[in-house]
C-alpha cells in the first residue's frame, strides 16, 4: 500500500503535466482513444465516488460557521462564471456548438482541485471544500436550469434531461461514496490515499477521449477555444478575488473564492456536452481541463510566495 500512496501522491502532485500529455496524446493518436468516450460517464462517476467517500461532516462545518461567505461563494460561482460564457459566446459571435460548451462548462460546479489550489495558495481551504461541496450538490438544479436559460439560443437544451445525468453521474455516486464511508469507515480511511491516482487515471482518460473525437474541429477552431477558455478562467479568477474584495472579506477567504469561481468541474462539463450536444461541445470543458489547472497552479504559487515574503 505505501508503494500505491507515494505513486498516488505523485499522481497528484504532476496532474497538471499529465492531462496536458494525454490531451497532446489524444489529438496526436486519435485512434487511440476515441474508445473511451463510451465510458466519460461510468468515468466521472468513479471520480464523484471517490469524493463522497472523502466527504465528512467536518467538511460542512464552515457553511455553519460561516455561512455567509459559503453564500457568497456559492452565488459566485454560479453566476459570474455563467454570465462571462454567455458574454463570450456572443460577443465572440462563437459557433453554436462551441458556444454551447462554453456556457455549459460556466454552469458547472466548482472542481475538486480548486481545493487543492487553495490550500497551496495558503488560502482558506475549509471555505474552498464547502464550497465546492455545495455548489456540487447543487448541481443537478442550477445547471440544467442555467444551461436551458442562457444556451438554448444557440442549441436545443432539454433540462430534464442534463437533470437525470447529472443525478446518476454526480449525485447517486457521492451519496454511494458517503454511505460506504459510513459503514467501511476503517477500511475507507486505508484506501483513500490511493484514490486521487484513480481521479488523475480518469480524468486524464475523459480529456484524451474528448481531445481524439474532435481533431479535425480542433485544427479549426482549436486557437479560438483556447483563447476563450483562458479569457473566461482568467476572468472569473479576477471577478472572485474582486467580489471577496469588495464584500471585505479575509485575504485568505478572497483567494479561496477566486479560485473557487475561478476552477470548473470541466470533468462534468465534458459529459454531458458529449452525452447532449456534440463532441465538439465538449472541446471546451477538455481545454479548460487542461488550463485551468495551469493557471491555478501558478495563481497558487504567487500567492503562497507572496505569504512567505
Amino acid at each position: 500500500m505505501n508503494a500505491l500512496e507515494k505513486i498516488s501522491k505523485f499522481a497528484g502532485d504532476s496532474f497538471s503535466v499529465w492531462v496536458i500529455l494525454f490531451a497532446l496524446l489524444g489529438f496526436l493518436f486519435p485512434e487511440g482513444f476515441t474508445w473511451i468516450g463510451n465510458y466519460i460517464s461510468i468515468l466521472l462517476g468513479i471520480v464523484m465516488f471517490g469524493m463522497g467517500m472523502t466527504l465528512s461532516l467536518n467538511d460542512f462545518a464552515e457553511v455553519f460557521k460561516h455561512p455567509v461567505k459559503v453564500l457568497i461563494g456559492v452565488v459566485a460561482q454560479f453566476v459570474i462564471m455563467p454570465s462571462l460564457a454567455f458574454l463570450l459566446a456572443t460577443v465572440l459571435n462563437l459557433p453554436k456548438e462551441v458556444a454551447a460548451g462554453v456556457i455549459l462548462v460556466g454552469c458547472c460546479p466548482g472542481g475538486t482541485a480548486s481545493n487543492v489550489m487553495t490550500y497551496l495558495a495558503k488560502g482558506n481551504t475549509a471555505l474552498s471544500v464547502a464550497i465546492t461541496s455545495c455548489t456540487t450538490l447543487l448541481a443537478p438544479f442550477l445547471t440544467p436550469a442555467l444551461t436551458l436559460l442562457l444556451a438554448s439560443k444557440w442549441l436545443p437544451v432539454s433540462a430534464g434531461s442534463l437533470f437525470m445525468s447529472i443525478v446518476k453521474i454526480v449525485l447517486i455516486p457521492i451519496v454511494l461514496g458517503i454511505i460506504v464511508k459510513l459503514i467501511f469507515k476503517t477500511g475507507v480511511e486505508k484506501s483513500i490515499k490511493v484514490f486521487p491516482l484513480v481521479s488523475v487515471i480518469a480524468i486524464v482518460a475523459i480529456v484524451a477521449a474528448v481531445i481524439s473525437s474532435s481533431t479535425d474541429q480542433l485544427v479549426h477552431s482549436g486557437l479560438l477555444i483556447f483563447i476563450v477558455v483562458i479569457l473566461h478562467n482568467g476572468l472569473g479568477l479576477a471577478l472572485g478575488f474582486f467580489v471577496a474584495k469588495v464584500l471585505k472579506l479575509d485575504y485568505a477567504d478572497q483567494k479561496a473564492i477566486s479560485i473557487e469561481v475561478g476552477m470548473q468541474n470541466s470533468g462534468l462539463g465534458a459529459a454531458l456536452a458529449a452525452a447532449h450536444f456534440s463532441p465538439l461541445a465538449a472541446v471546451p470543458s477538455a481545454i479548460f481541463s487542461v488550463w485551468h489547472n495551469l493557471s491555478g497552479s501558478l495563481l497558487a504559487n504567487y500567492w503562497a510566495r507572496k505569504v512567505n515574503k
